[in-house]
Protein backbone atom coordinates (compact mmCIF):
# COMPACT_ATOMS: atom_id res chain seq x y z
CA UNK A 1 0.00 0.00 0.00
CA UNK A 2 0.88 3.45 -0.37
CA UNK A 3 2.37 4.99 2.63
CA UNK A 4 0.78 8.55 1.78
CA UNK A 5 -2.49 7.22 2.09
CA UNK A 6 -4.81 10.17 3.60
CA UNK A 7 -7.39 8.14 4.02
CA UNK A 8 -5.43 4.99 6.03
CA UNK A 9 -4.15 8.04 8.07
CA UNK A 10 -7.28 9.47 8.69
CA UNK A 11 -8.63 5.95 9.71
CA UNK A 12 -6.14 5.32 12.12
CA UNK A 13 -6.14 8.65 13.53
CA UNK A 14 -9.85 8.36 14.21
CA UNK A 15 -9.50 5.44 16.56
CA UNK A 16 -8.13 7.77 19.09
CA UNK A 17 -10.69 10.05 19.01
CA UNK A 18 -12.94 7.36 19.16
CA UNK A 19 -11.68 5.62 22.50
CA UNK A 20 -10.45 9.05 24.00
CA UNK A 21 -14.22 9.20 25.11
CA UNK A 22 -13.36 6.23 27.61
CA UNK A 23 -10.82 7.53 29.37
CA UNK A 24 -11.94 11.03 29.76
CA UNK A 25 -15.30 11.00 30.64
CA UNK A 26 -15.64 7.43 32.14
CA UNK A 27 -12.08 6.84 33.61
CA UNK A 28 -11.26 10.31 34.82
CA UNK A 29 -14.39 12.15 34.73
CA UNK A 30 -17.79 10.34 35.98
CA UNK A 31 -16.96 6.54 36.85
CA UNK A 32 -15.06 6.73 40.01
CA UNK A 33 -18.20 9.32 40.66
CA UNK A 34 -21.02 7.51 40.12
CA UNK A 35 -19.76 4.47 41.66
CA UNK A 36 -18.82 6.60 44.88
CA UNK A 37 -22.52 7.95 44.80
CA UNK A 38 -24.66 5.75 43.15
CA UNK A 39 -23.46 1.99 42.71
CA UNK A 40 -21.22 2.27 46.11
CA UNK A 41 -24.20 4.56 47.56
CA UNK A 42 -24.00 4.42 51.71
CA UNK A 43 -20.92 2.70 51.92
CA UNK A 44 -17.54 4.03 53.05
CA UNK A 45 -15.48 5.44 50.84
CA UNK A 46 -12.16 3.78 51.51
CA UNK A 47 -14.66 0.85 50.95
CA UNK A 48 -15.11 1.88 47.44
CA UNK A 49 -12.22 3.14 46.70
CA UNK A 50 -10.51 -0.06 47.44
CA UNK A 51 -12.99 -1.48 44.87
CA UNK A 52 -12.21 0.74 42.98
CA UNK A 53 -8.55 0.61 42.49
CA UNK A 54 -9.00 -3.36 42.68
CA UNK A 55 -10.67 -3.21 39.62
CA UNK A 56 -8.18 -0.48 37.95
CA UNK A 57 -5.56 -2.81 38.92
CA UNK A 58 -7.26 -6.69 37.99
CA UNK A 59 -7.65 -4.59 34.00
CA UNK A 60 -4.72 -3.54 33.52
CA UNK A 61 -2.33 -6.66 34.86
CA UNK A 62 -4.92 -9.28 32.65
CA UNK A 63 -3.55 -6.66 29.77
CA UNK A 64 0.04 -6.28 31.00
CA UNK A 65 0.60 -10.22 31.19
CA UNK A 66 -1.33 -11.29 27.78
CA UNK A 67 -0.47 -8.27 25.75
CA UNK A 68 2.98 -9.66 24.35
CA UNK A 69 1.22 -12.94 23.44
CA UNK A 70 -1.73 -11.03 22.04
CA UNK A 71 0.87 -9.19 19.92
CA UNK A 72 2.78 -12.36 18.61
CA UNK A 73 -0.11 -14.41 17.32
CA UNK A 74 -1.49 -10.91 15.52
CA UNK A 75 1.42 -10.49 14.07
CA UNK A 76 1.87 -14.21 12.85
CA UNK A 77 -1.78 -14.26 11.82
CA UNK A 78 -1.85 -10.69 10.26
CA UNK A 79 -5.04 -10.23 13.24
CA UNK A 80 -3.85 -6.82 13.91
CA UNK A 81 -7.21 -5.45 12.87
CA UNK A 82 -9.58 -8.50 13.91
CA UNK A 83 -7.99 -8.01 17.45
CA UNK A 84 -8.77 -4.46 17.61
CA UNK A 85 -12.41 -4.70 16.22
CA UNK A 86 -12.79 -7.29 19.11
CA UNK A 87 -11.42 -5.16 21.82
CA UNK A 88 -12.91 -2.13 20.68
CA UNK A 89 -16.69 -3.22 20.78
CA UNK A 90 -16.03 -5.43 23.78
CA UNK A 91 -15.21 -2.15 25.24
CA UNK A 92 -17.87 -0.16 23.78
CA UNK A 93 -20.45 -2.47 24.55
CA UNK A 94 -19.82 -2.87 28.41
CA UNK A 95 -19.56 0.56 28.63
CA UNK A 96 -22.95 1.24 27.02
CA UNK A 97 -24.11 -1.63 29.56
CA UNK A 98 -23.32 0.64 32.66
CA UNK A 99 -26.43 2.94 31.91
CA UNK A 100 -28.73 -0.15 33.02
CA UNK A 101 -27.00 -0.98 36.54
CA UNK A 102 -29.28 -0.17 39.36
CA UNK A 103 -28.76 1.42 42.28
CA UNK A 104 -26.03 -0.43 44.95
CA UNK A 105 -25.28 -3.26 42.56
CA UNK A 106 -21.95 -2.25 42.82
CA UNK A 107 -20.33 -5.89 41.70
CA UNK A 108 -22.17 -5.69 37.79
CA UNK A 109 -20.82 -2.13 37.64
CA UNK A 110 -17.45 -3.38 38.74
CA UNK A 111 -17.49 -5.93 36.13
CA UNK A 112 -19.17 -4.07 33.04
CA UNK A 113 -16.04 -1.57 34.17
CA UNK A 114 -12.91 -4.35 34.34
CA UNK A 115 -14.25 -5.40 30.48
CA UNK A 116 -14.17 -1.96 29.24
CA UNK A 117 -11.19 -1.17 30.75
CA UNK A 118 -9.66 -4.41 29.22
CA UNK A 119 -11.01 -3.22 25.77
CA UNK A 120 -9.91 0.18 26.00
CA UNK A 121 -6.64 -1.19 27.09
CA UNK A 122 -6.29 -4.32 25.19
CA UNK A 123 -7.25 -2.59 21.60
CA UNK A 124 -4.56 0.04 22.34
CA UNK A 125 -1.99 -2.68 21.77
CA UNK A 126 -3.21 -3.49 18.24
CA UNK A 127 -3.68 0.32 17.35
CA UNK A 128 -0.30 1.20 18.25
CA UNK A 129 1.02 -1.42 15.80
CA UNK A 130 -0.79 -0.67 13.08
CA UNK A 131 0.79 2.67 12.42
CA UNK A 132 4.08 0.46 10.59
CA UNK A 133 1.03 -0.23 8.71
CA UNK A 134 -0.03 3.10 7.73
CA UNK A 135 2.91 5.00 7.96
CA UNK A 136 6.48 5.43 6.65
CA UNK A 137 9.22 6.03 9.55
CA UNK A 138 9.69 9.19 7.90
CA UNK A 139 5.98 10.54 9.18
CA UNK A 140 5.77 8.37 12.32
CA UNK A 141 5.66 11.61 14.76
CA UNK A 142 3.00 13.47 12.32
CA UNK A 143 0.66 10.38 12.43
CA UNK A 144 1.73 9.70 16.23
CA UNK A 145 1.28 12.84 17.05
CA UNK A 146 -2.09 13.38 15.20
CA UNK A 147 -3.56 10.56 16.45
CA UNK A 148 -2.58 12.21 20.05
CA UNK A 149 -4.23 15.61 18.92
CA UNK A 150 -7.37 14.02 17.98
CA UNK A 151 -8.05 11.93 20.36
CA UNK A 152 -7.66 14.54 23.11
CA UNK A 153 -10.25 16.85 20.95
CA UNK A 154 -12.54 14.51 20.90
CA UNK A 155 -12.71 12.87 24.41
CA UNK A 156 -12.28 16.47 25.33
CA UNK A 157 -15.45 17.38 23.15
CA UNK A 158 -17.92 14.47 24.44
CA UNK A 159 -16.81 15.31 28.11
CA UNK A 160 -17.80 18.96 27.40
CA UNK A 161 -21.01 17.94 26.84
CA UNK A 162 -21.05 15.41 29.01
CA UNK A 163 -20.45 17.87 32.16
CA UNK A 164 -22.69 20.55 30.09
CA UNK A 165 -25.60 18.10 30.59
CA UNK A 166 -25.12 17.31 33.97
CA UNK A 167 -24.94 20.77 34.77
CA UNK A 168 -28.28 21.61 33.03
CA UNK A 169 -30.06 18.05 32.92
CA UNK A 170 -33.59 19.81 32.28
CA UNK A 171 -32.33 20.72 28.73
CA UNK A 172 -32.41 17.43 27.68
CA UNK A 173 -35.32 16.14 30.09
CA UNK A 174 -33.33 14.44 32.93
CA UNK A 175 -34.90 15.03 35.93
CA UNK A 176 -31.41 15.40 37.91
CA UNK A 177 -27.70 15.62 37.67
CA UNK A 178 -27.43 11.92 38.19
CA UNK A 179 -29.39 10.78 35.07
CA UNK A 180 -27.47 12.80 32.99
CA UNK A 181 -24.21 11.44 34.34
CA UNK A 182 -25.62 7.77 33.98
CA UNK A 183 -26.32 8.53 30.39
CA UNK A 184 -23.07 9.67 29.33
CA UNK A 185 -21.98 6.20 29.52
CA UNK A 186 -24.68 5.41 26.29
CA UNK A 187 -22.87 8.73 25.24
CA UNK A 188 -19.58 6.90 25.38
CA UNK A 189 -20.72 3.61 23.80
CA UNK A 190 -22.10 4.74 21.19
CA UNK A 191 -19.18 7.21 20.28
CA UNK A 192 -16.47 4.83 20.88
CA UNK A 193 -18.48 2.54 18.11
CA UNK A 194 -19.60 5.00 15.72
CA UNK A 195 -15.86 6.66 15.18
CA UNK A 196 -14.26 3.44 15.19
CA UNK A 197 -15.86 2.70 11.48
CA UNK A 198 -13.16 4.58 9.41
CA UNK A 199 -9.88 2.56 10.96
CA UNK A 200 -12.09 -0.67 9.69
CA UNK A 201 -12.98 1.05 6.34
CA UNK A 202 -9.81 2.96 5.21
CA UNK A 203 -6.49 1.05 7.32
CA UNK A 204 -5.31 -1.81 5.12
CA UNK A 205 -2.85 -4.13 7.29
CA UNK A 206 0.23 -5.78 5.78
CA UNK A 207 -0.21 -9.32 4.92
CA UNK A 208 1.73 -12.60 6.49
CA UNK A 209 2.59 -14.66 3.50
CA UNK A 210 2.18 -17.44 5.89
CA UNK A 211 -1.10 -18.66 6.60
CA UNK A 212 -1.78 -21.26 9.96
CA UNK A 213 -4.79 -22.33 11.54
CA UNK A 214 -5.57 -20.62 14.87
CA UNK A 215 -4.70 -23.29 17.03
CA UNK A 216 -0.72 -23.46 15.33
CA UNK A 217 -1.17 -19.56 15.71
CA UNK A 218 -1.56 -19.78 19.63
CA UNK A 219 1.24 -22.59 19.83
CA UNK A 220 3.85 -20.54 17.20
CA UNK A 221 2.76 -16.99 19.17
CA UNK A 222 4.08 -18.67 22.64
CA UNK A 223 7.22 -19.81 21.14
CA UNK A 224 7.62 -16.40 18.97
CA UNK A 225 7.17 -14.71 22.54
CA UNK A 226 9.54 -16.42 24.48
CA UNK A 227 12.03 -15.72 21.12
CA UNK A 228 11.29 -11.91 21.47
CA UNK A 229 11.78 -11.85 25.00
CA UNK A 230 15.47 -13.71 25.11
CA UNK A 231 16.41 -10.92 21.58
CA UNK A 232 14.73 -7.67 23.80
CA UNK A 233 17.02 -8.43 26.67
CA UNK A 234 20.02 -8.74 24.38
CA UNK A 235 19.04 -5.82 21.98
CA UNK A 236 20.03 -3.12 24.57
CA UNK A 237 19.33 -0.12 22.93
CA UNK A 238 15.08 -1.76 22.59
CA UNK A 239 15.74 -2.80 26.47
CA UNK A 240 17.17 0.59 27.31
CA UNK A 241 14.73 2.47 26.01
CA UNK A 242 11.74 0.16 27.29
CA UNK A 243 13.29 1.11 30.88
CA UNK A 244 13.88 4.77 30.42
CA UNK A 245 10.24 5.04 29.05
CA UNK A 246 9.05 2.85 32.38
CA UNK A 247 10.57 5.52 34.34
CA UNK A 248 9.00 9.03 32.84
CA UNK A 249 6.38 7.47 32.22
CA UNK A 250 5.76 6.30 35.25
CA UNK A 251 6.45 9.55 36.62
CA UNK A 252 3.41 10.94 33.40
CA UNK A 253 0.86 8.86 34.68
CA UNK A 254 1.50 9.35 38.36
CA UNK A 255 0.97 12.76 37.79
CA UNK A 256 -2.13 12.30 35.34
CA UNK A 257 -4.00 9.80 37.77
CA UNK A 258 -3.12 11.56 41.00
CA UNK A 259 -3.71 15.23 40.44
CA UNK A 260 -7.19 15.20 41.24
CA UNK A 261 -6.54 13.63 44.65
CA UNK A 262 -3.91 16.01 45.43
CA UNK A 263 -5.99 19.35 44.13
CA UNK A 264 -8.57 17.65 47.11
CA UNK A 265 -5.76 17.24 49.09
CA UNK A 266 -4.98 20.74 49.47
CA UNK A 267 -8.56 22.25 49.11
CA UNK A 268 -9.76 23.01 46.18
CA UNK A 269 -12.84 22.19 44.96
CA UNK A 270 -14.54 19.78 42.50
CA UNK A 271 -16.12 21.83 39.76
CA UNK A 272 -12.43 23.71 39.69
CA UNK A 273 -10.73 20.21 39.04
CA UNK A 274 -13.15 19.41 36.02
CA UNK A 275 -12.46 22.52 34.39
CA UNK A 276 -8.63 21.82 35.14
CA UNK A 277 -9.35 18.18 33.24
CA UNK A 278 -10.89 20.14 30.53
CA UNK A 279 -7.99 22.90 30.14
CA UNK A 280 -5.73 19.70 30.11
CA UNK A 281 -7.90 18.39 27.20
CA UNK A 282 -8.35 21.17 24.77
CA UNK A 283 -4.64 22.45 25.33
CA UNK A 284 -3.27 19.24 24.36
CA UNK A 285 -5.10 18.93 20.97
CA UNK A 286 -2.70 21.50 19.44
CA UNK A 287 0.10 20.90 21.96
CA UNK A 288 0.56 17.55 20.27
CA UNK A 289 0.71 18.63 16.87
CA UNK A 290 2.63 21.48 18.17
CA UNK A 291 5.07 18.85 19.79
CA UNK A 292 5.58 16.91 16.46
CA UNK A 293 6.17 20.67 14.55
CA UNK A 294 9.03 20.93 17.46
CA UNK A 295 10.17 17.33 16.98
CA UNK A 296 10.67 17.88 13.20
CA UNK A 297 12.55 21.01 13.62
CA UNK A 298 15.00 19.52 17.19
CA UNK A 299 14.92 15.84 16.46
CA UNK A 300 12.34 13.49 17.63
CA UNK A 301 15.19 12.52 21.02
CA UNK A 302 15.55 16.16 21.80
CA UNK A 303 11.83 17.04 21.83
CA UNK A 304 11.46 14.02 24.61
CA UNK A 305 14.05 15.20 26.99
CA UNK A 306 12.46 19.06 26.30
CA UNK A 307 9.02 17.24 27.15
CA UNK A 308 10.75 15.19 30.58
CA UNK A 309 12.61 18.47 31.43
CA UNK A 310 8.47 20.57 31.41
CA UNK A 311 7.39 17.38 33.65
CA UNK A 312 10.57 17.75 36.03
CA UNK A 313 9.52 21.59 36.27
CA UNK A 314 5.33 20.35 37.23
CA UNK A 315 6.72 18.19 39.67
CA UNK A 316 8.40 20.46 41.65
CA UNK A 317 5.69 23.66 40.59
CA UNK A 318 2.79 21.70 41.77
CA UNK A 319 4.25 21.39 45.72
CA UNK A 320 3.92 24.95 45.76
CA UNK A 321 0.12 25.25 44.74
CA UNK A 322 -2.19 27.71 46.75
CA UNK A 323 -5.37 28.22 44.75
CA UNK A 324 -7.48 26.92 41.58
CA UNK A 325 -5.69 29.42 39.37
CA UNK A 326 -2.34 28.27 39.99
CA UNK A 327 -3.69 24.77 39.43
CA UNK A 328 -5.03 25.64 36.55
CA UNK A 329 -1.33 27.01 35.23
CA UNK A 330 0.00 23.41 36.39
CA UNK A 331 -3.10 22.13 33.75
CA UNK A 332 -1.97 24.08 31.29
CA UNK A 333 1.34 23.21 31.00
CA UNK A 334 0.45 19.35 31.65
CA UNK A 335 -1.54 19.79 28.41
CA UNK A 336 1.40 21.43 26.54
CA UNK A 337 3.50 18.22 26.93
CA UNK A 338 1.23 15.18 27.66
CA UNK A 339 0.37 14.37 24.36
CA UNK A 340 3.67 15.50 22.94
CA UNK A 341 5.89 12.84 25.38
CA UNK A 342 2.89 9.96 24.38
CA UNK A 343 3.16 10.77 21.21
CA UNK A 344 7.03 10.98 20.54
CA UNK A 345 7.29 7.94 22.19
CA UNK A 346 5.66 5.66 20.22
CA UNK A 347 7.16 7.04 16.86
CA UNK A 348 10.33 6.79 18.40
CA UNK A 349 10.19 3.32 19.41
CA UNK A 350 8.51 1.94 16.12
CA UNK A 351 11.78 3.54 14.35
CA UNK A 352 14.03 0.74 16.58
CA UNK A 353 11.56 -2.08 16.04
CA UNK A 354 11.52 -4.74 13.60
CA UNK A 355 8.29 -3.17 11.34
CA UNK A 356 7.31 -7.45 10.58
CA UNK A 357 6.90 -7.51 14.75
CA UNK A 358 5.11 -4.52 15.44
CA UNK A 359 1.99 -5.56 17.28
CA UNK A 360 4.59 -8.34 19.57
CA UNK A 361 7.27 -5.38 20.59
CA UNK A 362 4.17 -2.89 20.94
CA UNK A 363 3.08 -5.92 23.39
CA UNK A 364 6.08 -5.40 25.13
CA UNK A 365 5.84 -1.30 24.90
CA UNK A 366 2.06 -1.61 26.25
CA UNK A 367 3.08 -4.11 29.47
CA UNK A 368 5.64 -1.43 30.29
CA UNK A 369 3.17 1.73 29.58
CA UNK A 370 0.75 -0.63 31.84
CA UNK A 371 2.90 -1.16 34.93
CA UNK A 372 4.26 2.29 34.63
CA UNK A 373 2.52 4.19 37.49
CA UNK A 374 2.50 1.23 40.01
CA UNK A 375 5.84 2.68 41.50
CA UNK A 376 4.57 6.28 41.78
CA UNK A 377 1.81 6.07 43.28
CA UNK A 378 3.44 4.33 45.77
CA UNK A 379 6.32 6.55 46.45
CA UNK A 380 3.66 9.82 46.73
CA UNK A 381 1.93 8.01 49.28
CA UNK A 382 4.71 6.70 50.86
CA UNK A 383 6.63 10.41 50.93
CA UNK A 384 3.27 11.45 52.55
CA UNK A 385 3.21 9.17 55.52
CA UNK A 386 6.62 9.50 55.84
CA UNK A 387 6.34 13.26 55.92
CA UNK A 388 3.80 12.90 58.28
CA UNK A 389 5.42 10.32 60.71
CA UNK A 390 8.06 12.93 60.92
CA UNK A 391 5.73 15.44 62.20
CA UNK A 392 4.70 17.84 59.34
CA UNK A 393 0.86 18.85 58.77
CA UNK A 394 -1.06 16.97 55.93
CA UNK A 395 -0.57 19.92 53.44
CA UNK A 396 3.31 19.94 53.58
CA UNK A 397 3.40 16.36 53.35
CA UNK A 398 0.82 15.92 50.49
CA UNK A 399 3.46 18.76 48.96
CA UNK A 400 6.40 16.85 49.09
CA UNK A 401 4.94 13.86 47.86
CA UNK A 402 4.31 15.52 45.12
CA UNK A 403 7.17 16.57 44.04
CA UNK A 404 8.95 13.30 44.62
CA UNK A 405 7.84 12.15 41.11
CA UNK A 406 10.92 13.91 39.81
CA UNK A 407 12.96 11.66 40.71
CA UNK A 408 11.44 9.26 37.91
CA UNK A 409 12.02 12.29 35.54
CA UNK A 410 15.40 12.39 36.27
CA UNK A 411 16.29 8.36 36.43
CA UNK A 412 14.47 8.27 33.17
CA UNK A 413 15.69 10.79 31.37
CA UNK A 414 19.35 9.67 31.87
CA UNK A 415 18.82 6.36 30.77
CA UNK A 416 17.17 7.70 27.44
CA UNK A 417 20.40 9.55 26.87
CA UNK A 418 22.15 6.45 26.10
CA UNK A 419 19.37 5.66 23.56
CA UNK A 420 19.62 6.44 19.84
CA UNK A 421 18.12 5.66 16.68
CA UNK A 422 21.28 4.72 14.77
CA UNK A 423 22.34 1.87 17.07
CA UNK A 424 19.24 0.67 17.25
CA UNK A 425 18.76 -0.05 13.97
CA UNK A 426 22.05 -1.04 13.89
CA UNK A 427 21.22 -3.79 16.31
CA UNK A 428 17.85 -4.88 14.23
CA UNK A 429 20.08 -5.24 11.22
CA UNK A 430 22.55 -6.93 13.38
CA UNK A 431 19.68 -9.70 14.68
CA UNK A 432 18.75 -10.16 11.08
Amino acid sequence: MQYTDKKAIFGWSMYDWANSAFATTVMAGFFPIFFKQYWSADVDTVVSTARLGLANSLAGMTIAFSAPFLGAIADRGTSKKKFLLFFAYVGATATLLLFFISKGSWPMAIALYILATIGFLGGNIFYDALITDIASEKIFDFVSGLGFALGYLGGGILFAFNVWTTLNPEVLGFENPGEAMQFSFISVGIWWTVFSIPLFLFVKERKNKRTEPYLSLVKAGIIQLKETFRKIRHLKIIFLFLISYWLYIDGVNSIIYMAIDYGISIGLKSDDLIVALLITQFIGFPASLGFVYLGGKIGTRHAIFTAIAVYLCISFYGAFLSNEHEFFIMATLVGLVQGGIQALSRSYYARIIPVDKSAEYFGFYNLVGKFAAILGPMLIGGTGLLMKSLGYSSTIASRVSISSVSIFFIAGGILFYFVTEERGREEIKNLS
